[in-house]
């Protein structure tokens, strides 16, 4: 009689369940340690985002989400040194949001940190700049034909308020007489990109120098921008 033919039915059954327990507690250690060794293995935190960071505007809402790679997630993020433009607010989870009434260039140095224990942590410095408000420049500088003058400048509104712009044209001469050339005042919406304005008129012969002036005041915060185009003198040869 063979050994096995003695152990009644329920110990086979017992046996072939052992066989699989012990299968499934290797299967077990086995994933254990592939855990253990991917923890070993985490690649290291590192800060994806680059120095400068996406512009702000003024009284338009900002939100820029900062990102990082490696550790432990989730990331915690805090400002280190500088400060954010007033308004805008750093959270634990890297999103930079708000509304600023703040223009310029900010440095400042932000920490990331994983949630490994103990934590790894990485900082970095960083730029968040405010776009200027309002600009002014050349489209067309000046030109004589015959006796006028003529020339264009585009503008452009960076912010989430509307401008209430004037603008002047001067040509002065070579004893200081001057001749208006163009004059405009009108609603420069928010967020205008290049928004181009036209000038020119006759003058009399002589020697002129254009002078550009543009006041564009913000009605909401009473703030005045200010924008200045000269041109080397040209001479007029006809007219009067």
């Amino acid at each position: 009689m063979r050994s096995a033919d003695w152990l009644p039915p329920y110990s086979l059954e017992l046996a072939r369940c052992y066989a699989m327990d012990v299968k499934s507690l290797f299967a077990w250690i086995l994933n254990l340690l592939l855990f253990a060794v991917g923890a070993v293995a985490q690649t290291p935190l590192t800060i994806s985002d680059k120095e400068n960071l996406p512009s702000a505007s003024l009284w338009e809402p900002y939100r820029h989400t900062l990102e990082a790679s490696g550790g432990v997630q989730p990331h915690h993020w805090r400002l280190m040194s500088g400060s954010l433009p007033r308004g805008l607010e750093l959270h634990d989870d890297g999103e930079i949001r708000g509304n600023t009434d703040e223009s310029g260039k900010f440095e400042i140095t932000l920490l990331a940190r994983d949630s490994n224990s103990p934590p790894e942590q990485v900082k970095n410095k960083f730029v968040l700049s405010v776009e200027t408000p309002f600009t002014a420049e050349w489209d067309h500088k000046t030109r004589v034909n015959g006796e006028r003058i003529d020339g264009s400048v585009k503008v452009s509104n960076r912010t989430g308020r509307d401008f209430d712009l004037t603008f002047v044209v001067l040509a002065l001469n070579e004893i200081g007489r001057a001749t208006a050339i163009g004059y405009q005042h009108f609603p420069l919406k928010k967020d205008s990109r290049d928004f181009n304005i036209p000038f020119g008129d006759s003058v009399s012969r002589g020697m002129y120098s254009v002078n550009v002036d543009l006041v564009a005041e913000e009605p909401v915060s009473g703030r005045i921008f200010r924008a200045r185009l000269v041109t080397e003198k040209q001479q007029v040869t006809q007219g009067p």
